[in-house]
């Protein structure tokens, strides 16, 4: 009998998992907390079945958020669990890396978004068509009266910042895949300290940048394009540091390190980015080379 239930595929078949209604459940929470709290914002109410979730809207927000950090870290201790049991075989292992490739080039197309938006205001700031951003350029582009950064200050050195991590990680790579556990720990615990020492750099930036958010055109490219680029180096940060506990736990070999390298391809990921970005954020600067329509 116990032959019949033998497994004779390459193929891992879960078990029946309560996290993905609970992760569901957990999104929902927050998206009505987040609205709630936006409509509190503006002095509004939000009615939803007879209660006023306008009144509650940060403890909505702050419940479901940790619904979903939960669920995001039990999800991921099992899916841990099942790779050291010996269920990520070859073929489910190659699967996990298509579904990383997919999630890296959907974020791809996230930033082309905004390179789109950046691309289109400044190649035709007096479009007639656009007449509120005519307004708002006066025309030209960098706008009239925005004063820009310097590009070869804090963005170089977050440039070079970045460009060191993506080293690190890459040494933690091959140290792994030689199996030399100090090389690992110590190439991730510098990739960690240089993510968070860029993150510490662009807060300073924005605390101290010219232009705000709402200004203009300009400063809303900037800070969309920039601002989410950060957000994902605070969670390949995240991710690494994990990777770094992991590590030190022994988790990884160099015959079974999915995890590692589902964040190292992230961390290179965010470098290209930022390498794209900067060489934006030195077009935004060029006061000099202005479009005029």
């Amino acid at each position: 009998m116990a032959g019949a239930h033998a497994k004779h595929h390459d193929y891992h078949i879960i078990d029946p998992s309560p996290w993905p209604f609970i992760g569901s459940v957990g999104a929902l929470v927050t998206a009505i907390g987040a609205i709630a709290w936006m409509k509190a914002a503006q002095g509004a109410t939000f009615p939803l079945f007879g209660v006023d979730l306008a009144a509650t809207n940060f403890w909505l927000f702050l419940i479901g958020m940790l619904i979903v950090l939960y669920t995001m870290f039990a999800w991921w201790s099992d899916t841990i669990k099942e790779a050291q049991e010996g269920h990520h075989t070859k073929v489910v292992s190659l699967h996990l890396r298509y579904g990383m490739i997919m999630f890296i080039a959907s974020e791809l197309m996230f930033f082309v978004a905004w390179f789109w938006a950046f691309f289109d205001a400044s190649l035709f700031p007096g479009e007639v068509a656009q007449v509120a951003r005519a307004e708002f350029t006066g025309g030209v582009w960098p706008p009239e009266g925005v004063e820009v950064l310097d590009p070869f200050h804090l963005p170089l050195y977050n440039t070079i910042i970045l460009l060191l991590s993506g080293t690190t990680v890459t040494w933690a790579h091959h140290a792994l895949l030689e199996n030399d556990r100090k090389g690992l720990v110590a190439g991730l615990a510098l990739t960690v300290a240089l993510g968070l020492l860029f993150s510490a750099v662009q807060a300073y930036e924005y605390l101290h940048a010219p232009f705000a958010f709402r200004d203009s055109i300009y400063g809303a490219t900037f800070f969309m394009a920039t601002g989410f680029h950060g957000f994902h180096v605070i969670v390949g940060t995240i991710f690494l540091a994990v990777c770094l506990l992991r590590a030190m736990a022994g988790h990884f070999t160099p015959q079974q390190h999915f995890g590692f390298e589902a964040a190292a391809w992230y961390w290179h990921f965010v470098d290209v980015v930022w390498l794209f970005l900067f060489a934006f954020i030195y077009v935004w600067a060029s006061a000099g080379a202005t479009i005029a329509h």
